[in-house]
């Protein structure tokens, strides 16, 4: 596992040489302090402007496999604190990189983000979101923002509940684009996946976040799955005994036949090739609804799973 907790001091340099002055919608729900300091934000306000802007009808263009390159390598050079070598490969994708506080938990979170918010809208990248004030220690991923309702917001209430976390974030609605090709949970030729997989190299565990509609696991309130591999099984049976216990109904993929267990996941088979630990958690719509009882619920079980992460 990689401290990463250096960039709180270094980032502000990186984001002048890589980006100057923000601008756009990028930067809504963004308070400056005086010069140099960190950017004060509620990152599920950021989060939710970010995703409202995305539909079936949005914008998805591939990235080459250059780009998906260059932002991995981007990504671990600024894991590694390389901040010249991470300034010049994520400005060849076009990403920019900013130190945000989020102001209602008080943790700090290394943005990457397309620099154009016009491009952005347009190519459809995703967010990555990185601890800046603690170890990185555990991944919640949101491959299906908005095609998955308000499963992008469950993840920013993961990464405030438990400390280390990342928040990988898709960029594009799952049926925009051409065929299949934004549907990151089960495509290995997006950002999104090299993300994943660097950090699959880094021995970072992830919990993935979907939804389904009623009719798809009818009586269930979620379904629990360690997706192609078993890695994450104590993790596992940890999350939906928990879940059980506040009131939810579980399919539990490992000793049932459940529907929508995530076996053909992509990034689920790149950490069961590593060993590593994936939960792939698929709730029905009130676990998931901002506010509600079962969704508070959900958060606190998450916290509680995640945390075991978080104290290594």
């Amino acid at each position: 596992m990689l401290i990463i907790g250096t960039l709180v001091t270094c980032v502000g340099a990186l984001v002048s040489v890589a980006a100057g002055t923000p601008s756009g919608p990028l930067d809504s729900g963004v308070r400056r302090g005086a010069a140099g300091s960190v950017a004060t934000v509620d990152l599920d306000a950021r989060v939710k402007e970010f995703t409202s802007r995305l539909s079936e009808r949005g914008g998805y263009r591939p990235p080459s496999a250059e780009d998906r390159a260059s932002f991995a390598d981007g990504l671990d050079a600024l894991l590694d604190g390389d901040l010249t070598r991470a300034t010049a490969l994520l400005d060849a994708t076009g990403y920019r990189v900013r130190e945000l506080r989020d102001a209602p938990s008080g943790r700090r979170f290394t943005e990457l983000a397309d620099a154009s918010p016009s491009r952005e809208r347009a190519r459809g990248w995703g967010r990555y979101y990185l601890p800046a004030d603690t170890p990185l220690r555990w991944s919640v991923q949101v491959p299906h923002p908005v095609a998955d309702r308000h499963t992008e917001r469950l993840g920013v209430v993961g990464v405030r509940g438990s400390q280390g976390g990342a928040l990988l974030l898709a960029g594009a609605h799952r049926r925009s684009g051409e065929g299949n090709t934004a549907d990151v949970a089960h495509r290995t030729d997006t950002l999104f996946h090299a993300a994943a997989e660097r950090l699959v190299a880094r021995e970072v565990p992830a919990v993935q976040l979907h939804g389904f509609a009623p009719g798809s696991a009818p009586g269930r309130d979620a379904v629990v799955s360690t997706g192609r591999g078993d890695h994450g099984r104590a993790e596992a049976r940890a999350l939906a005994t928990a879940l059980e216990r506040r009131g939810l109904s579980v399919c539990r993929a490992w000793t049932h036949r459940c529907p929508l267990a995530g076996r053909t996941n992509v990034q689920g088979r790149a950490a069961d090739d590593a060993g590593l630990p994936f939960l792939h958690l698929e709730l029905a719509p009130g676990p998931r609804e901002p506010g509600s009882e079962a969704a508070r619920r959900t958060a606190r079980v998450l916290a509680e799973v995640t945390d075991r992460w978080a104290r290594g």
